[in-house]
């Protein structure tokens, strides 16, 4: 039987046999409108497809390395994690008319000398990109073998990431390349940049609203709720400001930090400041500036964790730097200072007391009323964070479980193990850091939450993608008032709109350069 896609509907064999149909299972693949369109498109052409999480990226890929099968050559897709690949190896063995034997997953777990067997006999090979590069460099894979390169997640393709090497050593072979995301970034020369390393000669963008999309789609709503600081926060915060300001005033004063307030320095702009600060030629006044610098580092991170995040992880950030075997001058400085002291012991008490965030009750509240019963993964930045919410949610018999990434003895096999159970139903509540966004095979839920907005447009979209593949989904974001939560949700909304825009102009200049670069298709030899 046919895979049961949301709404689907039947579109026949529209591609015919130049698309290589007979390496797929036609039986189980039936390609939805704006795939067949996409799949149309990409298959003489060096193609990015954009494309929001769940709407069948792979299935776009896997025509692809068929229509290479069918002109006799070999077909690769390459994806930034061993997970994401083994996920697409799986999708391959089940969805190709081709015997098991004829495909490779390829990896790091495997050396180099099986790596190189297995390469030789496999038709498709499904990999991680740093084994690829590894083994062109070294002589065991020949890349002029292959008709397809399909990159996944490829707005990792960049600087010195493996993408970048493997893409220019399918340009000089003339091998068609397939980049596949769902944000390739929000910057003009991000995208241009992404564009030439990939050789991309097309592009193909689709959003939920586009005309061959929407009935696909089966709807989403997104709420943004504000939440205001309560006493306890307001508490800890009265005694930091100040702290925070003094420092700050003293960066202002050596001439490195041009900004009104500490609140209005976006995050990257500071790291840059310690980059220059730590360029100064006289020795003695770059310690001194640095010691500034480092100070205000670490209580801006701190404002931000109790003003944004939970009490818990303000504590927790102040007793791990306690419970460093090697403290800078700043930070030994900074554990003296008797504010922060009296700020550490408060939100201790509030602790102990059972108080916490305002985001947190309010947490508790929509899972408890809007939510009940739903299936639902929660995006949260840091690990602490991520520890208090458990154990809340846990202590309110609402269902929960942590998700993280491969730090602290955290394994791959760990990792599976808790998709497997949040797939079965064991409990209905996933909590994870970005490591839930993509490279993984998590399943479609019913809601997902963000404890915090998140700037980066890519992250944005690949955390909503994972709500409302089958049925309808629902978007939270807790935004916590005057903060700089309310900055990152006005600049992902920025960043997703201008993304859109650059993406729609270089659509239209590439199609027009293709049409009159007099060089016709590009065809597989």
């Amino acid at each position: 039987m046919a895979i049961n896609w949301p709404l689907y509907i039947y579109l026949g064999d529209s591609l015919g046999a130049e698309a290589g149909g007979e390496f797929i299972r036609t039986d189980l693949i039936e390609p939805r409108e704006y795939q067949l369109n996409i799949i149309k498109s990409i298959l003489h052409k060096n193609s990015l497809v954009v494309l929001p999480t769940g709407l069948g990226k792979t299935i776009i890929a896997l025509y692809a390395m068929s229509n290479a099968l069918s002109h006799g050559k070999k077909a690769m897709m390459l994806s930034p994690t061993k997970p994401l690949a083994e996920q697409h190896y799986n999708s391959a063995v089940r969805l190709m008319a081709l015997n098991p034997n004829e495909m490779a997953l390829i990896t790091g777990a495997v050396a180099g000398a099986g790596r190189s067997a297995l390469e030789a006999g496999a038709r498709v090979v499904l990999a991680t990109p740093q084994t690829i590069a590894n083994d062109i460099k070294a002589g065991r894979l020949d890349i002029k073998d292959y008709g397809v390169v399909v990159f996944d997640e490829c707005h990792r393709a960049m600087g010195k990431y493996a993408y970048t090497y493997i893409a220019d050593e399918a340009k000089l072979n003339s091998i068609r390349t397939l980049g596949l995301t769902a944000s390739p970034g929000s910057s003009e020369a991000k995208i241009k940049m992404l564009t030439d390393i990939l050789g991309i000669q097309n592009i193909e963008v689709r959003g939920p609203s586009d005309e061959d999309v929407y009935k696909y789609i089966a709807g989403k709503k997104t709420s943004v709720i504000y939440v205001d600081r309560n006493l306890a926060v307001n508490e800890i915060i009265s005694l930091l400001r100040p702290v925070i300001e003094e420092h700050f005033m003293k960066l202002k004063k050596y001439g490195f930090c041009y900004f009104k307030t500490f609140e209005s320095i976006p995050k990257a702009r500071f790291l840059e400041i310690g980059k220059t600060i730590s360029n100064i030629k006289a020795p003695n006044y770059r310690f001194i500036v640095m010691f500034e610098y480092i100070y205000l580092l670490h209580l801006m991170h701190a404002y931000d964790l109790i003003s944004t995040e939970s009490i818990f992880a303000f504590y927790d950030y102040f007793e791990r730097l306690k419970a460093r075997a090697e403290k800078s001058r700043a930070v030994s400085s900074i554990l003296n200072n008797r504010s922060i002291g009296i700020a550490t012991a408060l939100a201790k008490k509030f602790l102990d007391r059972g108080q916490e965030h305002e985001k947190m009750l309010k947490l508790v509240q929509i899972l408890k009323t809007d939510l009940s019963g739903k299936t639902v993964i929660i995006f949260a930045q840091y690990r602490a964070t991520i520890s208090k919410i458990v154990e809340i949610l846990n202590a309110n018999a609402l269902r929960a479980n942590a998700f993280l990434g491969k730090k602290g003895g955290v394994t791959n096999l760990m990792q599976k193990d808790i998709i497997d159970r949040f797939r079965l139903g064991v409990f209905k509540i996933l909590v994870a850091t970005s490591i839930g966004e993509e490279g993984l095979d998590i399943p479609s839920v019913d809601a997902v939450v963000f404890y915090e907005p998140v700037s980066s447009e890519i992250r944005n979209i690949q955390r909503r993608g994972r709500a409302g593949r089958i049925s309808f989904g629902n978007i939270i974001i807790l935004v916590a008032r005057n903060s700089k939560d309310e900055v990152h949700l006005n600049v992902s909304r920025f960043r997703e709109l201008r993304m859109q825009k650059i993406l729609q102009g270089l659509q239209k200049n590439l199609s027009r350069e293709y049409r009159h670069s007099g060089t016709g298709q590009q065809r597989l030899a």
